[in-house]
């Protein structure tokens, strides 16, 4: 009988022994450093665990990532604590409706030298990092939206003709509040769709909450100390607070987060895992006559190739995070809600019939 060539394809490389023995290694140690990376996020980002999770999942499958919650939920935080965990560079970029594309991307000066020539230098933009975070990215006008995003994309920034490649990995947290919607340029469909996931943060449990209260409300500094080193002539106006200097320590080491990011790409992909996200992802087209009637009636449009690229990637994250060799459809299913939710929208009908995300997604995943 002829072999299936597309099992092969499917499947990935068949692996030898010796190969097998490595990767299996690989996947073993990269598991336990995002445990630890995750334990460490934890320990100062409190009530967000799944938020944290996700987030890891998204940079393993090198994607960028959404967030929406309201002010207060520990973005800021999040991000700047994952960065130092991962070992990456971090920038924030708050967005207002005043900013310009070259506040981002930077611009070109002209300078003169001691012999009075001139000549423009380019001046580098905070998107010159490897983890930037978007503050309220919808607060900008369309044009600013588009520079960044565009960057995100192609992974280069171009100005006055000339390129810069940006330093990988490089990776995209932008913020949005889902409660106040006065003087916000709402992300196109399109351009929504170059997040990997979107990730909705929400209020932390009552155990969480009362964390956050007693940690961020106090001190452990001596108060004599103190006392003492003001009576000695320091100024403490300009000393460092120790109470606003994170603890946490970086667990992932230069290179350590691409490699992981190769690891995940080699994983292969069974059919179940395929024919599950080709079900998920094609049903979810208000367009596709197979689709479910509930679709078909309620929803405006669905979600496009990107979608089926980001599960794969996204589930073979999740699958290394457990230490497992290969991502099942239960990675599949738990992606949903982050892959699909920013992808999809509403139809007027839809929403007039009260129809939601959670019960269109119950159609979309019948039988799997």
């Amino acid at each position: 009988m002829a072999k299936d060539p597309s099992k092969d394809t499917l499947m990935g490389q068949p692996l030898n022994a010796e190969e097998a023995r490595f990767f299996a290694e690989k996947v073993e140690e990269s598991s336990s450093l995002l445990r630890r990376a995750q334990s460490e996020i934890a320990s100062e980002v409190w009530g967000q665990d799944k938020v944290i999770e996700n987030t890891l999942i998204c940079m393993v499958a090198g994607g960028h990532l959404l967030s929406v919650g309201a002010p207060g939920l520990a973005k800021t935080r999040l991000v700047s604590r994952v960065a130092t965990v991962m070992g990456l560079d971090y920038k924030r970029v708050q967005f207002t409706p005043d900013l310009m594309p070259s506040d981002i991307l930077g611009s070109e000066v002209l300078q003169e030298d001691a012999d009075g020539k001139r000549s423009f230098h380019f001046n580098k933009g905070p998107i010159f990092t490897q983890f930037l975070m978007a503050d309220e990215i919808n607060r900008a006008g369309p044009r600013t939206q588009s520079a960044l995003l565009e960057a995100m994309q192609e992974k280069k920034v171009t100005v006055a003709g000339q390129t810069y490649t940006l330093q990988r990995p490089f990776h995209v947290m932008a913020t949005q509040n889902p409660l106040e919607q006065e003087g916000t340029y709402p992300l196109p469909e399109a351009q929504l769709d170059r997040f990997l996931m979107r990730l909705d943060v929400d209020y932390p449990d009552e155990a969480a909450e009362k964390r956050v209260m007693m940690e961020t409300t106090g001190t452990t500094e001596d108060i004599r100390a103190l006392y003492n080193r003001v009576a000695q002539g320091e100024d403490l106006t300009i000393s460092v607070d120790k109470d606003d200097v994170t603890k946490v320590q970086a667990v992932l080491k230069l290179n350590d987060l691409i490699l992981m990011q190769k690891l995940a790409k080699r994983m292969p992909l069974s059919e179940d895992v395929v024919n599950a996200t080709m079900q998920i992802v094609r049903n979810a087209r208000p367009s596709n006559e197979k689709a479910h009637k509930d679709i078909r009636e309620n929803v405006s449009w669905g979600p496009g190739p990107r979608a089926v690229q980001a599960f794969a990637l996204a589930a073979k994250s999740r699958a290394l995070m457990d230490g497992r060799l290969a991502p099942n459809v239960e990675d599949v299913l738990a992606l949903v809600d982050p892959i699909l939710e920013h992808r999809m929208a509403l139809s007027f009908s839809g929403r007039a019939n009260g129809a939601t995300f959670a019960e269109i997604k119950k159609k979309l995943t019948l039988g799997l």
